[in-house]
Parts: C-alpha cells; sequence; structure tokens
C-alpha cells in the first residue's frame, strides 16, 4: 500500500503454457559483464537525500513503508523487478520464468554467478529458503503489521488452515532453476515478486542473526538483530549503519554487484520530516535532494537551479467512509444510507482540488484506480460537483446537519497528499456548504492517524495509495475484497457487499487477461454504484536533485533505483 507508511503482466500467466520474459530486455541494472562495470564506476562521491521519515528496519519482508522500502530496494533484490522509470514487472534474480498452461506453476531461470553480500551463493536453494520462511512464520510474524504484503499477496501460513494460503510449494530441480507451485490461479503473481517485500535474502545471514525473531506487541513491534543491523541482499548497495539518534542510514557500493556496479560511494538518507526544512536544506547545500516536493515550491526550486523530476501518476487519493460494522467502533448509521454517501460525494469540489492544490498533471479521479491500470471502466457512475443535489440528496434521507467526524493526518506528505491541512479544509467548506457539520480531528500520521482509521474512529477520513505494480486488484482488491467475517477491510468501514467480494475474487481468478480486465471493468462499477467511499484525484508527485546530482529515474511506484546515479563536478 505504501501508506502504511507502492497492468498485470502483458497476458495472463494462466493463459500462456511458457511465458518467457528475455534477460537481455531484463534489467537496466544489468551490463551482462558482471564485474562491477567500467571506469564510470569510479567516479565515486556520496550523495545525501532527505527522507521524510525514519524506516522502521531494513528486512523487507517484515516493511510496509516507502521509507523503509526505499532504502530497502539498494540493498536487496527479487526475482522480478521493475523496469527502470516504469511499472510493468521485468525479470531481475531470475533471467526468465515460464508458467504452465493451468497458471498453477511457475517455474523460474536465475541468474548465474550471484553472491549475497556475506558471499553465500545466490542459486535456487536461497529462493526456496525464503518462500519457505514467508510462509512458515509463526507468531508475531503473522501480524499483518509484520508481514502485510505476504497475506496480502498468498493469505495464510503452513500453522493457520483456516486461512489458507495460495503458496504450495517450492523445489529447487536443480542449482539454477526454482519452481514455484500455487493452490490456485491468481492475478496478483508472479506480478507481486516486484515488490521489496518478496526480496530473496541470504539465507545464512537470515539465521545467524535470528531474523524471525520478533518481540513486542503487533502495535509495536521489536524486530530481530538481523533486521536492524545485518540486512544481507544481492543489490548494487550493502547496508553500512543506521544512526537512530540522528536518524541517518548509510549505505555503501556493493563492489562484487553481478551487474554494472553503483556509481556512488555511499549514499546516506537523513531523516528530515518536515517539508519546508527538506527545502532549506537542500538550497543551504547539506542535502543534495529530496521527496515528496511541495507543488507551490516547483517553479521556485527549478529557477534556483534544482532538477524537479517529476513521476507519472500511479496513485489515488481518497475519502474513506465509515458506516459499517466494525466491532468496538463507532461506525456513523448516517453512512449506511447511500443518499447521504452520494451527498458527500456530490459535495466535493474536485476540480478545484486538483487545479489548486495539486502539481501540474493531477487529475480527478472516477474511481479507486488511475486509467493507465487494465480494468478501469470508462462508464462508472460519476458524482458530479453539486452542492445543491447534496443538500437535496441529505433532505431525502431526513439527514440535514449531520455531523461528520472528519480525521486528517500531520506531520506527514504523501504522493498523493502533498499538504493535508489545505486538503482537509477544501472539503471540509464543500461539506459545509452541502449541509453536513464537520468535526476535525488531526493526527500524527504515524502511528496515531494510521491506528485511529484503521479503529474506526472517523466518520471519513482522507487516505490514499501508490500502486504497488500494475494490477488491478492491488488498487480495488486491497481496499474492497473481502478481508474477514463477510467485511471488507476496516478503513473503509468494513462495509459488506458479497456482489463486490464475488465479483473481485472472480476476476483475482481468471486465467485469461481479457475476460479478466472485463471483470474488473464490472467490479469498478459496482464499487461506484455502492460508493464504499469517495476517490478524490490521481496525482504526479515529485523528487528534486541538486543540479550536479546525474541519472536519477523518477519511478511512478516511488521505487526509485540509486545505483546509476552520479555527481557530477
Amino acid at each position: 500500500m505504501q501508506r502504511r507508511p507502492q497492468r498485470v503482466l502483458a497476458a495472463s500467466a494462466a493463459a500462456l503454457t511458457a511465458v518467457t520474459l528475455a534477460a537481455c530486455a531484463s534489467s537496466d541494472r544489468d551490463s551482462g559483464s558482471g564485474d562491477g562495470g567500467g571506469e564510470e564506476a569510479q567516479s565515486g562521491g556520496t550523495l545525501v537525500f532527505g527522507a521524510a521519515g525514519d524506516p522502521a528496519m531494513f528486512d523487507p519482508a517484515f516493511g510496509s513503508d516507502g521509507e523503509t522500502f526505499r532504502i530497502a530496494r539498494q540493498i536487496h533484490e527479487g526475482l522480478l523487478g521493475n523496469e527502470l522509470g516504469g511499472t510493468e514487472p521485468v525479470p531481475e534474480l531470475a533471467e526468465d520464468y515460464e508458467a504452465s498452461e493451468d497458471g498453477l506453476e511457475y517455474t523460474f531461470n536465475l541468474r548465474q554467478g550471484v553472491t549475497f553480500h556475506d558471499g553465500t551463493d545466490f542459486n535456487a536453494e536461497a529462493v526456496c529458503f525464503n518462500f519457505d520462511r514467508w510462509y512458515n512464520f509463526e507468531g508475531l510474524a503473522q501480524s499483518p503489521s509484520a508481514s502485510y504484503y505476504y497475506q496480502a499477496v498468498f493469505g495464510g501460513f503452513a500453522s493457520t488452515p483456516d486461512t489458507p494460503s495460495i503458496y504450495e510449494s517450492c523445489e529447487a530441480t536443480d542449482e539454477n532453476t526454482a519452481v514455484i507451485r500455487l493452490t490456485q490461479v491468481t492475478s496478483k503473481f508472479p506480478a507481486a515478486l516486484a515488490l521489496p517485500a518478496f526480496s530473496i535474502q541470504s539465507p545464512t545471514a537470515l539465521q545467524e542473526y535470528d531474523a524471525d525473531n520478533l518481540s513486542g506487541s503487533e502495535d509495536a513491534l521489536s524486530y530481530s538483530e538481523y533486521a536492524l543491523e545485518h540486512p544481507t541482499g544481492t543489490g548494487p548497495f550493502k547496508f553500512g549503519s543506521w544512526d537512530r539518534g540522528n536518524g541517518e542510514v548509510t549505505i555503501v557500493r556493493n563492489e562484487d554487484y553481478w551487474g554494472d556496479a553503483a556509481l556512488l560511494d555511499e549514499i546516506i538518507f537523513r531523516t528530515i520530516s518536515d517539508q519546508n526544512t527538506r527545502r532549506q536544506e537542500l538550497q543551504a547545500g547539506s542535502i543534495d535532494g529530496y521527496d515528496f516536493v511541495a507543488p507551490a515550491d516547483y517553479g521556485s526550486l527549478e529557477d534556483e537551479g534544482f532538477q524537479v523530476l517529476v513521476r507519472d501518476p500511479f496513485n489515488i487519493l481518497y475519502l474513506g467512509f465509515n458506516g459499517g460494522n466494525v466491532p468496538g467502533t463507532s461506525a456513523n448509521p448516517a453512512l449506511q444510507d447511500e443518499r447521504v454517501r452520494q451527498a458527500i460525494a456530490h459535495a466535493i469540489d474536485r476540480e478545484t482540488i486538483v487545479n489548486s492544490l495539486l502539481p501540474e498533471g493531477a487529475e480527478a479521479a472516477t474511481q479507486f484506480m488511475p486509467p493507465t491500470v487494465d480494468g478501469w471502466a470508462d462508464d462508472v457512475t460519476t458524482y458530479e460537483y453539486d452542492p445543491d443535489r447534496a443538500r437535496q440528496l441529505l433532505q431525502e434521507a431526513g439527514a440535514e446537519g449531520t455531523t461528520l467526524r472528519f480525521f486528517y493526518p500531520t506531520e506527514v506528505s504523501r504522493p498523493y497528499l502533498p499538504d493535508p491541512a489545505a486538503m482537509f479544509q477544501v472539503i471540509s467548506q464543500n461539506l459545509t456548504d452541502a449541509g453536513f457539520t464537520v468535526e476535525p480531528t488531526a493526527l500524527p500520521w504515524n502511528p496515531d492517524y494510521l491506528n485511529a482509521v484503521q479503529a474506526g474512529q472517523a466518520d471519513i477520513h482522507l487516505l490514499g495509495w501508490t500502486g504497488d505494480y500494475n494490477d488491478a486488484y492491488n488498487f480495488i482488491g486491497t481496499f474492497f475484497a473481502e478481508a474477514s467475517n463477510g467485511q471488507a477491510s476496516a478503513e473503509f468501514g468494513a462495509f459488506s457487499n458479497p456482489e463486490i467480494f464475488a465479483a473481485l475474487a472472480q476476476a483475482d481468478a481468471e486465467p485469461d487477461a481479457s475476460a479478466r480486465t472485463e471483470q474488473y471493468q464490472e467490479a469498478n462499477r459496482l464499487i461506484m454504484d455502492y460508493l464504499p467511499g469517495v476517490p478524490i484525484s490521481h496525482s504526479p508527485p515529485a523528487l528534486v536533485v541538486a543540479e550536479n546530482v546525474q541519472g536519477l529515474e523518477p519511478s511512478p511506484l516511488t521505487a526509485e533505483v540509486f545505483s546509476t546515479v552520479s555527481l557530477s563536478d
């Protein structure tokens, strides 16, 4: 999701007898030489990058936030990665793969001559060790706060028969071939293997530093020595140090990298939570770049000679409703009336929001996924800005003056929500003008705001999502598929709509790509008729770097690779 705090492959794997991604088109990192690169690799230097928050730790299997993944992507690699600057999965540690006709068996042909940072060989046994590790998580490792992405993609664990997993087994048929078997077809696999959470890590280091030994509680996890001090991948950078007192993480070049070696000697990720302070540090020369640039700063920073790198929009900002029946929460009964939900949708002036609060290139959303994802429908029910219609609907529902507890976050800037306070002010005024009474609550983003939303304390709230990979289910399935007990996720009030649940389950299990796209389109129509929240906008977030920073390619997934970056004189 990349808020806990990121297209399906061209054809459905299940419909193909031999889906093969050619190694020659696999990764922009791959030099083909395996010798660590040529003279360019000696450019050296240190890049200091301003991060918006601290990472949680460095074991990506337990990661779910953008700042953790920003660093993990430089240290770790998976069987698949993402194309540089795009959203399509491409081979990374796998050279290619083939899928069985029934879509239940995948044969991955692995790169040879690759080693982990501790000298352990990368091979098929290491791949299966990682898959079996995830499947056999126990105790706190099974909590959603620990293994969120594993559960979102694979489901349950070996010890949870009541919550089955789609993972069946992994077999190393020879040193360089890993065969992964599933229990059912899913549109999420294999595209989801590009997620940092499914990076392949050194079995030696995972065992030596007791990687699975989590302590604390679900709300306050304490991580292992491995996760905090010894993350060990195959990537172009190695872990250096984490100075938690000063909020600095240092990674250093991996001189034995299998592809093109990183051009920088090291990168320091420095936590600077305040957006204005990040800008001032860049202007003062204390850092070389930062993320989540305020839209209002684009022009002035460019005028000063800085490079503003704008990503293509691959996200959704939405207003979530709590009109469901989450146990122990106080859902607003007025929101159970579809007319009240429709009134909120008609009350929001999306065009003004896009034009005044978001950067150039943003667009108003009609559904809960961007139009570049297969399954987006051009004929969903839309709710144009119409305060008079909103007031009429409230009157018809007998709900004039309905009080809405409106929660919004502070101390954060997200790709889809660069200025939460300003966004709240506009939407709050829209709702007031339409006849609602707004009761505001502002909370720090992590953990206060996220916990409050998950606990169902808000009637309405601002939240969003940057796609993790290009797949419809990664958007609308994450939000609206049945989670448990006949309910959807808590952040949408745990609404219960069997028709939507069935449509999403059917689409996810459909082996034919064309049929699956049509089924996701129908799911989008059902969702926008039911209206469990209001999609607001898709926004192109930006990074900014100094004039002498070269080679940083902006990613729509916020999945930038820093190995291509160099510093000019």
